[in-house]
């Protein structure tokens, strides 16, 4: 089975390839993904790039290069290493910390594990993230510069990196922040952030007294700060906490950190797969979010240390989740000249996109989907990071 899932996903990195990346601006040694198939002029040309979802497009060539090294695909990371710091025309770092922790991630894994330099960048990205650390305020680190929205896609990523590049002091307590502030004590499920510095109103006062049963909120008078909870639950915050506490548990060793993963791959299992698929999935921004839950499901399998019987049904439960995903993804694809076009939802049978709908657009920091959600990239992309992240559960298990 370990076979078929690596051709499985040499189909997916082929469909990328063949149908999005492209030079950038006709840059020789130059690669980036274009953002739609079919695209329209203004995405060809890479007036719209979408920064984040250039970084797990170098994540997953890091994916295919590991399973099966070779010295196209080495050249394949370092040209869109060097089309992303082009195309963000100001260097590597932009003004959201969710951003440069993906792309530090990215840069991290290609140095390790494919022995490239990106010394310089990482830590231009590390020190950004790091310093942005701000618990004076109530955080964690903001979503981006100059905002008050702590949130989980900002600092899961953020501490992985951390963890990976030494500093696990400063990851542990991201790790802290998230499970004190963000974990829901109902579902056990990761919220997507908190809002901070609002200023309390006597409405406020009087809601969260009726909250809380009591006739008044201590410590809270008209006009002093509060924070404020977002409480959506989105797949890729589960992902990213999978993914730190993973990391902490094998770096650190404290129980906590295994223990977190125990209930957390619980609490995804119970509350987002139907018949042990990843549920959901979208278009947009979206369409990356399961993909990344599969890839951290997918560290989990291969990676949680421990060998007493939760440890062992943490890996058992996330690999699962990971090929069950897999196999319906693979199951519900088009074959499009050969190759795989993935659906947004992967239990769902996936639909072929054209040009005579809606087309993704960029509004409040977002990218919303297109009309059929299968045409935007980031749905793809998180097909081939699902089909990468079986071919690791696979090798876990021995199948």
């Amino acid at each position: 089975m370990g076979d078929e899932w690596s051709s499985r996903a040499d189909a997916a990195e082929e469909a990328m390839v063949s149908r999005h990346v492209r030079r950038l601006w006709a840059l020789p040694g130059t690669a980036l993904g274009v953002v739609a198939w079919p695209a329209v002029r203004k995405e060809r040309l890479f007036l719209t790039w979408h920064y984040w979802w250039q970084a797990h497009l170098l994540d997953c060539m890091i994916d295919a290069a590991e399973r099966e090294p070779t010295a196209k695909r080495r050249r394949r990371i370092a040209k869109t290493a060097r089309a992303h710091r082009i195309r963000n025309l100001t260097g590597w770092t932009n003004s959201y910390y969710d951003d440069m922790a993906w792309l530090g991630i990215s840069l991290e894994r290609a140095q390790r594990l494919q022995h490239v330099d990106y010394r310089i960048p990482i830590q231009a990205l590390e020190s950004e993230v790091f310093d942005s650390w701000a618990p004076e305020r109530g955080g964690g680190i903001p979503w981006c510069k100059r905002s008050n929205f702590y949130n989980t896609p900002a600092n899961g990523p953020a501490a992985i990196m951390l963890a990976r590049t030494g500093r696990l002091w400063r990851a542990q307590a991201m790790s802290d922040w998230i499970d004190a502030t963000l974990r829901d004590p109902a579902t056990g499920l990761i919220f997507d952030g908190v809002r901070t510095g609002i200023r309390a109103s006597g409405v406020d006062l009087a809601a969260q007294a009726l909250l809380s049963g009591r006739r008044r909120t201590p410590n809270l008078e008209p006009g002093a700060e509060r924070q404020e909870l977002d409480r959506a639950i989105y797949s890729y915050c589960q992902g990213v906490v999978l993914g730190l506490e993973t990391e902490l548990a094998v770096r650190v060793g404290n129980p906590r950190h295994r223990e977190r993963v125990h209930a957390l791959v619980a609490a995804v299992d119970r509350n987002l797969t139907v018949d042990g698929v990843i549920s959901g999935g979208g278009g947009g921004d979206g369409g990356l979010f399961d993909g990344i839950l599969a890839r951290y499901l997918a560290l989990v399998a291969a990676d949680l240390p421990g060998d007493d019987a939760a440890d062992l049904r943490a890996r058992r439960t996330a690999g699962a989740i990971v090929l069950d995903s897999a196999d319906a993804a693979w199951d519900n694809r088009l074959q499009v000249e050969g190759l795989p076009l993935f659906g947004h939802d992967w239990a769902k049978p996936a639909q072929m996109p054209g040009l005579g709908g809606g087309i993704a657009t960029f509004t409040g920091g977002t990218v919303r989907s297109s009309d059929i959600a299968e045409r935007d990239f980031s749905v793809q992309l998180g097909g081939w990071m699902l089909m990468e992240a079986a071919h690791v559960a696979a090798g876990a298990f021995g199948r």
